[in-house]
Formats: C-alpha cells, sequence, structure tokens
C-alpha cells in the first residue's frame, strides 16, 4: 500500500512578482557559478549581490543568511531526494519493509549528502537553530515513521536522530579523508547500525 501522506518540502517557493521571482533565479545561478568557481567556503552574499546586480537588501530579504541561500541552492537534489523515498521504487520509496527502507535511506543519504558535499559542510557550520531545520527535518520525520513501523514501543524521534547522526558532511568526509574509509564501507557500518537498532526495540 502506497503511502497518502505530505512531508514539508525544503524551499517550498510562495508565490512571487514576475520580478522577483528573476531575481531569484539569477542570485541562485550566480552563487552557484561562484561555488563552482571558487569554493563554497568563499561565497559571500555581498558579492553574490554584486555579480547578480542587484542590492544586498535584496539577497538577504529573499534569503535571510548565506544559510538561506545554501538551502536554495541544494533545493533542486533534495526535491528529486524527498520525491525518491516519498514515491519512487522500494525499496528506497514504499513497498518494502519498513526495515529494508531504513537502510535504503541511509544508503541515499549518503549519496545525497556526497553530492553536495562542500554545500552540506556549511549548512552544518550553521548553527543548531539552522542545521536541524531543513532537510534534517524532512529526513527525520520520514526515518522516524519507518521505525515507528519497525520497532513498535520504542522512541521513534530519538532513534531517528540517533541514525541520522553519522550520517553528516563533516563525520563522513572524516572517514573518507583521515580514516581512508570507502563510500561502501560507511553504508556498510550504517546497515549495521540501524540493524542493531532495529533488533534491539522491536
Amino acid at each position: 500500500m502506497r503511502e497518502r501522506r505530505s512531508l514539508p518540502v525544503v524551499g517550498q517557493p510562495q508565490p512571487e512578482r514576475a520580478d522577483a521571482a528573476r531575481n531569484r533565479q539569477k542570485i541562485i545561478e550566480v552563487a552557484a557559478r561562484m561555488v563552482t568557481e571558487c569554493g563554497a567556503d568563499n561565497l559571500s552574499l555581498d558579492e553574490v549581490a554584486r555579480e547578480a546586480c542587484v542590492g544586498v537588501g535584496t539577497v538577504y530579504r529573499r534569503f535571510g543568511d548565506r544559510t538561506g541561500l545554501l538551502l536554495a541552492l541544494i533545493d533542486e537534489r533534495e526535491r528529486r531526494f524527498q520525491a525518491a523515498f516519498l514515491s519512487g521504487p522500494p525499496p528506497l520509496g514504499p513497498g518494502a519493509p519498513a526495515r529494508e527502507r531504513i537502510v535504503a535511506f541511509l544508503h541515499a543519504l549518503v549519496d545525497r549528502i556526497l553530492a553536495d558535499e562542500a554545500l552540506f559542510l556549511l549548512l552544518e557550520k550553521g548553527g543548531t537553530a539552522k542545521r536541524f531545520t531543513g532537510p534534517y527535518r524532512v529526513h527525520h520525520i520520514h526515518l522516524a515513521t519507518l521505525l515507528a513501523r519497525a520497532c513498535p514501543g520504542a522512541d521513534a524521534a530519538y532513534l531517528a536522530d540517533a541514525l541520522l547522526a553519522p550520517v553528516n558532511a563533516h563525520l563522513i568526509a572524516c572517514q573518507r579523508e583521515e580514516r581512508g574509509m570507502t563510500v561502501e564501507q560507511i553504508k556498510s557500518g550504517l546497515e549495521a547500525l540501524a540493524g542493531a537498532v532495529t533488533r534491539a526495540t522491536s
């Protein structure tokens, strides 16, 4: 049976004037180019405004701060990722047992983070107020829902945080660059962790 629920989509655009929409798109395109050319660490809202030929106030009003702009940059891939685990084929999407979907989700989330690693590294520096909203909130709701099915009676919200904790850009970068771990080793470790959690709480 397919799920009939709706999760909040990161960066859901609100109705806006045509000129505002053009400015938003121009800012995102300029920011994406600057990240590609200069690296995400050097992303400056003032420089983005100058390159996009818009006022600095326009950038800050539209995105709030650099974290808001980072969320907008990762939005397109995040939407595709959310569509895959909400309505795509199993085991990531509906149709597979909850335990299988949990593992598939964690594996796919590793790939998701690696696809925008530099942006996620910056996003994680934004402090807890921003880090645990946006994509994290959506991922947490989805994982907690699966855990509630796999482990009835367990504290699914806490366990979702526990399984998501090791799936972050800084730790994955450390595992790969300093410990020499492969992506497959990281995924294997997450699978073992998910198995231990669901067995212990079922």
